[in-house]
């Protein structure tokens, strides 16, 4: 499980620093910016993956009371 959230972790960094390296040159590469922000929010997606929804936690502990307003 820890090399699953390692994984995450380094596809964030990797798509960071390809982004910032596209950013660097006068002449901006489109491309390769493109394909860092791609990196970067593949990353992110398969991190907030393993996070637990909060709607389901919540729904865990309501009750059928709405008059506690």
């Amino acid at each position: 499980m820890k090399t699953k959230q390692s994984v995450n972790y380094i596809l964030i960094a990797v798509g960071i620093l390809i982004a910032m390296y596209a950013k660097v040159d006068a002449g901006q590469h489109t491309a390769v910016l493109i394909l860092g922000i791609c990196v970067l929010m593949f990353g992110i997606f398969r991190l907030s993956q393993s996070i637990p929804s909060k709607n389901e936690k919540d729904n865990d502990f309501n009750t059928d009371n709405d008059d506690s307003i």
